[in-house]
């Protein structure tokens, strides 16, 4: 099978190919696993993380990509959820241990074993890829492969960091930084708080127009003031500087939730300019994300199907993985990227 490999972790504006195109053997399903034919993977800024080392995989070389799509091509021993042909997804999360107490209370997200698709086990970057059947999800019929792919992470994720805001019908919302998974909290928050004003923070004026075109109420730079104090913010940046920035945007009691793996270091020195009657007082919080649990995904993608939520996507073949990836790095994002594998 054709696979892109990432080998060593590097810096991708000092090389803009960090993946090999590789031909691979297709391993057998062992017991309870599931043999994948992927149609179509999603990219991620978290496979920037990954290639960069802000959370580097466990072992190299691996096959990234967690935004995946693929058909049953066999099953292994003991598989009972799924048959040959079953169409499944799969997520970020690829393993946790079901045993821990986070896993027994639902919070599998936060299990200490946890294993990431794409990072600690070979992800879709693929024709063909292994999951275990109990982290397979199984996709609505009305959802394509190609808009169902950012679904999978950028909309699930999205998801939860939208639960987490606690917001409720008519609070303002702002989201900063509107790529895949920003687009989509959009939608998602128009459906379930329909009378909440939603304000994007982007640094291009694509973006920001982008956000107005799918019915933000206003659009303006980071560091922009919007007409109004925000109840909620979600971070979806890699970098610190906005962060600040929404704190000053809050509502007394208002709540940041930072949708993001990593933050980068490149901007770290503005945290010195943290001011707590600015910044923090009056009860602000702020909330991170940590990964996605099974329910999310299986969640998201019962709305979406419910709900008509589709992503603005721009689709690359695999062998086009590096260019993909350097443009989610440079350029202006309108919508999400995907691979179309098969």
């Amino acid at each position: 099978m054709k696979a892109q490999e990432l080998r060593a972790v590097t810096d991708l504006h000092h090389n803009p190919d960090p993946l090999v195109l590789c031909e691979r053997e297709i391993s057998s399903p062992g017991p309870g696993e599931l043999l994948l034919r992927v149609l179509a993977c999603g990219v991620c800024h978290t496979e920037l993380d990954e290639i960069e080392g802000r959370t580097p995989p466990s072992r190299l070389p691996v096959i990234p990509g967690h935004q995946v799509v693929g058909r049953v091509e066999s099953c292994g021993t003991g598989v009972t959820a799924y048959d040959i042909g079953d169409r499944v997804g799969v997520a970020w999360i690829f393993w946790a241990c079901g045993h821990c107490d986070f896993c027994q209370r639902g919070l599998e997200n936060l299990c200490p074993d946890f294993r990431a698709t794409g990072r600690d086990a070979d992800g879709g970057y693929a024709e063909f890829m292994l999951v275990p059947q109990e982290f397979a999800c199984p996709i609505p019929d009305s959802l394509d492969d190609i808009e169902t792919a950012p679904l999978l992470c950028a909309g699930a994720i999205g998801y939860r960091s939208l639960k987490l805001t606690g917001l409720q019908n008519g609070e303002p919302l702002g989201l900063t930084g509107f790529g895949g998974s920003g687009h989509l909290v959009l939608k998602l928050a128009r459906y379930l708080y329909p009378d909440s004003k939603i304000f994007i923070f982007a640094r291009t004026l694509l973006e920001r127009r982008f956000g107005l075109d799918l019915g933000a109420a206003w659009a303006g730079d980071t560091t922009d003031t919007p007409p109004t104090a925000l109840q909620a913010v979600i971070d979806t940046t890699p970098a610190w500087k906005p962060v600040l920035a929404a704190m000053e945007h809050l509502r007394p009691g208002g709540r940041l939730v930072i949708n993001a793996i990593r933050k980068e270091d490149s901007d770290r020195d503005l945290l010195a300019g943290l001011d707590y009657p600015r910044h923090l007082w009056l009860e602000k919080e702020i909330k991170s994300v940590a990964n996605v649990c099974r329910s999310d995904v299986h969640e998201f993608l019962q709305l979406a199907a419910e709900l008509g939520i589709r992503p603005q996507v721009e689709v690359y073949p695999l062998k086009d993985a590096n260019r993909a990836l350097f443009e989610l790095k440079t350029g202006a994002v309108r919508g999400a990227k995907v691979l179309a594998i098969d």
